[in-house]
């Protein structure tokens, strides 16, 4: 006859089959719609070998919880009970490798349509213990667009800065250089020249 001890944790596996046949639906969807469909804890996503590994474990775990209630063995769940409480008390270490509680009733409606984040900011998704550190998402609010030009606008926006503007300061005059003085007309010998060259002759 199968003890309380026995009725507790048949029901806690039947529990987790539940929650890791939905996670094996869910190993299908992308990052985004992974950490919208539940309201999860933070954790990092499990891998579908991951799901199928704890999925063959919880059955055959199962199956001797049965076994042993069959037999009559009354400590046997019992002990299971403490071994789980001390482990999570003692021995989780990395406290975000596990695989959440998923529940059918708190399942969410993913649209196609990609939902705005700026209004969900409680599920984002956790930066893993072990994998490569990835810089935060800020969530601000997003900015209005720049309003839309017309030509008359851009006339009048034009003519206002004209105004505003101050006249730049007139260069002074630039004053042309001196020509130097005019050279004596050198189109003839001069007469004392002239002299000596028919004395000289």
């Amino acid at each position: 006859m199968a003890t309380p001890a026995d009725l507790r944790l048949l029901e806690l596996l039947r529990r987790w089959l539940e929650s890791l046949e939905l996670h094996t639906k869910y190993s299908s969807l992308d990052d985004d719609g992974y950490w919208k469909v539940q309201p999860w804890s933070k954790h990092e996503r499990p891998t579908r070998w991951v799901i199928e590994l704890a999925r063959q474990k919880t059955m055959a775990l199962r199956a001797q919880v049965e076994h042993r209630a069959k037999a009559g063995d009354s400590q046997f769940s019992d002990a299971l009970e403490l071994m789980a409480f001390l482990a999570n008390l003692l021995g989780a270490e990395h406290i975000e490798r596990f695989i959440p509680m998923a529940e059918a009733r708190n399942e969410r409606e993913l649209s196609s349509k990609p939902a705005d984040r700026s209004s969900d900011s409680t599920i984002q998704q956790p930066v893993s213990v072990t994998a490569t550190r990835e810089m935060p998402k800020f969530l601000g609010s997003k900015r209005a667009p720049p309003p839309v030009g017309t030509a008359q606008l851009a006339r009048s926006e034009r003519k206002a800065a004209a105004a505003v503007v101050k006249p730049a300061p007139k260069a002074p005059a630039r004053v042309p250089p001196k020509k130097p003085a005019a050279q004596p007309d050198r189109t003839g010998p001069s007469e004392a020249a002239r002299d000596q060259v028919i004395a000289d002759a």
